[in-house]
């Protein structure tokens, strides 16, 4: 059942009318149904198709490579390859053999994990599409990897042999709350959009994890089943989903840790500090890293230079990971259905809503009319010093039509209530705001709420307003 990829699936399908042979990279978060949206479109396509085997050697690789070649079609008197250059050669041959005059698509699972160390696979791929699949016009290669930083050095950036030889690149974005809503109903599986929020503020728009929810059952039992059961299937994910993209994943679980203490985020400096770990190229390399694989994201600070970016842990499923079950002393089965709507669910609901805002940051330009209104997103911070109040503001747009948008992102189960004093403090914040940044263009507040602002006397400070409803759009 594929669902809310049909832009993805129409470019993939287009590669097979295309006059000349294609070289398509589809890349993005694990778990994000990758290898599932190229199987679903082309299987019926697929001369060759083969995955590669984590944590292994260039002989089992090869091994496994030379399997699959005899899996579709190979001639058994073919020997097994020493090396890659020898086993591309082999799937020339298999290419040859095919008799269809049809598109051949050549499907490359998981090539980081292919490219083991001293093994030259990447130059292999490089002379097999060089000297052979450019060269025809019948060849659509598509290569698949859960390492995005791995793709953007050495595919889609590569400076050697590959340089500018991908013809199509496809980034598969998690799915946004409106296609959660259309996946549980091809599922036959009934929540309130309150329930699909909650489920998203939890697992994110992965894929193979709403896979895992079960009709018939609460959101709260779906919770604890896939969560806290003694057999619960995301009880080692976390350690198996970075250990499956980085190669030394303790340095990056100590940033995300990092980032998961603290709600506003945090610079540079205040990581490299938190974690220890050396200030270096290095260093630099994991960030790109962990932004690229779609982990952590960067913010630029409104009113600052552009380097000092404020990084913020918006994984989903890791935040919940870490402050739940990896802190979960208790060892209840039951632990979400006991605590649903207790301080700590309230508590967190109301950090976890602003990650869901900030995933879905298109549609809530478009409640506001400004789809089509270039913008820029960023955080505001100032520090308490003094007589100075501290200012934290996390999601400022800055639109180029000369207004500026201050978002309050807030999650109730009702309608939100605006107090005399939240109000003065809303009405002081935006003064501090225009003061600090200097700022000539209009400044106005903007609620984000699950079920919108009451309209009582302190309603009109606000300008605008966006609904959970709107997010689903």
């Amino acid at each position: 059942m594929l669902i809310g990829r049909d832009n993805e699936q129409s470019i993939l399908l287009g590669l097979l009318e295309k006059t000349e042979s294609q070289f398509c990279v589809v890349y993005g978060r694990r778990r994000v149904g990758k290898t599932y949206l190229i199987r679903q479109t082309l299987q019926p396509y697929f001369t060759f198709f083969h995955t590669g085997v984590a944590k292994v050697g260039k002989s089992v690789q090869l091994k496994q490579f030379y399997n699959s070649l005899l899996t579709y079609g190979l001639d058994k008197d073919n020997k097994k390859p020493n090396d890659w250059f020898e086993a591309f050669n082999l799937l020339s041959v298999l290419i040859d053999k095919t008799q269809s005059k049809n598109k051949k698509v050549i499907f490359l699972d998981e090539l980081s994990w292919l490219d083991t160390k001293q093994s030259d696979f990447l130059s292999a791929l490089e002379y097999f599409w060089n000297s052979f699949a450019s060269a025809r016009e019948d060849i659509v290669l598509i290569t698949c990897c859960s390492s995005t930083s791995w793709v953007m050095d050495n595919i889609i950036n590569n400076t050697g042999g590959l340089y500018n030889r991908v013809t199509e690149q496809i980034k598969l974005l998690p799915f946004s709350l409106g296609v959660c809503e259309e996946y549980l109903k091809a599922s036959n599986i009934e929540f309130s959009r309150k329930d699909i929020a909650e489920a998203y503020m939890i697992m994110g728009g992965v894929p193979y994890y709403w896979s895992f929810l079960r009709k018939g059952e609460s959101l709260s039992q779906n919770i604890d089943r896939l969560f806290f059961y003694d057999n619960a299937p995301f009880k080692n994910e976390f350690e198996a989903l970075y250990a499956s993209i980085f190669k030394r994943p303790e340095n990056y679980i100590a940033i995300i840790k990092a980032l998961g203490s603290k709600k506003s985020g945090m610079s540079r400096e205040e990581i490299l500090k938190a974690t220890k770990l050396s200030n270096n190229t290095v260093f630099k390399r994991m960030l790109i890293e962990l932004e690229q694989s779609g982990f952590i994201k960067s913010y630029n600070n409104f009113g600052k230079r552009r380097n000092e970016l404020t990084y913020r842990l918006i994984d989903n499923f890791t935040l919940f990971y870490l402050k739940f079950v990896q802190e979960n002393k208790s060892h209840e089965d039951r632990f979400w259905t006991y605590n649903v709507d207790s301080p700590i669910h309230h508590n967190w609901a109301g950090l976890a809503f602003e990650r869901l805002c900030l995933w879905h940051i298109p549609q809530i330009k478009t409640a506001l009319g400004i789809s089509g209104v270039s913008t820029e997103c960023s955080v505001y911070q100032r520090v308490a010093e003094g007589e100075n109040k501290g200012v934290q503001i996390d999601l400022v747009i800055d639109r180029k039509d000369g207004i500026i948008n201050l978002c309050e992102m807030k999650y109730s189960n009702s309608e939100y209530v605006i107090t005399q004093d939240y109000d003065a403090w809303l009405r002081e914040r935006r003064e501090i705001f225009k003061e600090q940044t200097k700022t000539k263009k209009s400044v106005h507040i903007t609620f984000v709420t699950s079920f919108g602002v009451r309209h009582n006397a302190y309603w009109n400070t606000i300008q605008s307003e966006v609904k959970l409803d709107d997010l689903f759009k």
